[in-house]
């Protein structure tokens, strides 16, 4: 197996002039790796975004956040990826200190903006369902335009500190700029907490809260309940919470390993095996080609949408919205209501 020396990392030696001793396997393996997600992430993702911009069934106050989400998932395969590659090939970092920077800014800006944007899709669907009938106030077109707004703005606040910490450094471990945990273990405590645990805790609050209210009806706990639930209503909520399950286990490995770096920077950076971090760390780059496959096999306007869409590309149509009346569509793909005597609960159609 390959093997890296800290020390090295505390050597007078930059990170940049930093090569590893590695089988050539290695290399080949996590270029394959990264090129298959980075095409996988445009295509997929762009899919995602074409795919409401076309269909007047998908634009609606929740899917405004899903293709927030996309456009974070994108930033990653358009820049930082392909110098990671570069990196891979030359087994070392020789692109300078200017897009070192760059690249681990948007690397940050990509991860804390996809979960501050799954954050804001289930307090969506919270409010939706939990809370319906101030739902179309709070929602409205303008004023969830103004929440993805904050969300990316909050997204670029919380990048600053690094730039006074000094922590987007070359990593030679997984060729990356990126945040190092290393350089301050007060700051990557914070980072862990605050940018990961918290907005956990929170994404996990809202469905609980849902899924307790969608049980309950389901089995007529309360008398006042009228259920009318379908499989389809059911499938929208397990879309996104999937996507909110897979960016958890993808990145909860590398954030762990953060936290326990930063509580015991000594002890406990010599006991984390060279390939579990790197497989953490490719493991979160993963991620942002996974939601776009979520939305095609479990969302099946998403999924009728991607095969137009490609049929489209041959046609020269995909630029040109489906022409249907506005009030029909929102009409047609209003989701079916769960009625009680006092509130209305609905379920999202994605």
């Amino acid at each position: 197996m390959y093997s890296f020396d800290m020390s090295e990392m505390n050597s007078s030696l930059s990170p940049h002039e930093i090569t590893l001793n590695r089988p050539p396997w290695v290399a080949t393996t996590l270029g394959s790796f990264l090129i298959f997600t980075i095409v996988v992430d445009i295509l997929g993702n762009l899919l995602v975004i074409f795919s409401v911009y076309r269909n007047k069934k998908l634009r609606n106050a929740g899917n405004i956040f899903v293709v927030s989400l996309a456009v974070a998932d994108l930033v990653v395969a358009v820049y930082p990826y392909p110098l990671v590659l570069v990196s891979i090939v030359h087994n070392g970092w020789n692109l300078g200190f200017v897009h070192c920077q760059i690249s681990g800014f948007l690397m940050g800006l990509s991860v804390i903006g996809s979960i501050f944007n799954i954050t804001g899709i289930a307090i969506n669907r919270y409010c939706y369902i939990c809370h319906s009938l101030k739902y179309d106030k709070l929602y409205s077109d303008k004023n969830s335009l103004c929440y993805v707004l904050l969300i990316w703005i909050l997204t670029v606040v919380a990048l600053v500190p690094n730039f006074y910490v000094g922590s987007l450094q070359y990593d030679p471990r997984v060729y990356s700029c990126t945040f190092a945990q290393s350089a301050s273990s007060a700051y990557t405590i914070a980072v862990v907490f605050f940018h990961f645990i918290l907005p956990i805790m929170i994404v996990t609050y809202c469905y609980l809260r849902i899924w307790i209210l969608v049980i309950q009806v389901r089995r007529r706990v309360k008398p006042e309940f009228r259920p009318k639930l379908t499989p389809h209503d059911i499938r929208n909520f397990v879309t996104m919470f999937v996507v909110f399950v897979l960016f958890a286990v993808c990145w909860a490995p590398l954030n762990f390993i953060g936290l326990a770096v930063a509580i015991d920077p000594g002890r406990v950076a010599p006991l984390i095996p060279e390939w579990f971090f790197v497989s953490s760390y490719f493991m979160a780059y993963f991620n942002s080609c996974l939601n776009a496959i979520v939305y095609g096999l479990l969302n099946q306007n998403f999924r009728r949408e991607y095969k137009q869409i490609i049929i489209s590309l041959c046609t020269a149509r995909m630029f040109f919205p489906e022409s249907s009346n506005d009030a029909a569509d929102r009409i047609k793909s209003k989701p079916s209501p769960l009625m009680t005597n006092n509130n209305q609960v609905k379920v999202d159609s994605v």
